[in-house]
């Protein structure tokens, strides 16, 4: 699972997961396109993310405290820039 972000959200999305989290796995995908028109659509794109992540730091925590440590890695792009993020974390054992 390997997707290589194409915009400079997406890509800044990446880095931030990458030094925060030290996933095994990441894949951030930008589903912009599908929600043109939607409250919350970006004319510029990228405004609706889904990040599907790998991680250590996921083991032994609940579905609710793994997507607060990604909205931590990402609070000021969720604040300024991305409207929309889905998130699938888990750790290696479940992957």
């Amino acid at each position: 699972m390997s997707e290589t972000p194409t915009g400079p959200v997406a890509a800044e999305i990446e880095k931030r997961l990458r030094a925060g989290l030290s996933p095994e796995r990441l894949a951030v995908i930008d589903d912009s396109a599908k929600h043109r028109g939607h409250a919350g659509h970006d004319p510029r794109g990228e405004s609706h993310f889904t990040v599907d992540i790998v991680s250590s730091a996921f083991s032994g925590k609940s579905r609710v405290v793994r997507h607060r440590l990604v909205n931590q890695a990402l609070a000021s792009l969720l604040a300024e820039r991305v409207h929309a993020l889905a998130i699938v974390a888990r750790a290696p054992e479940e992957a």
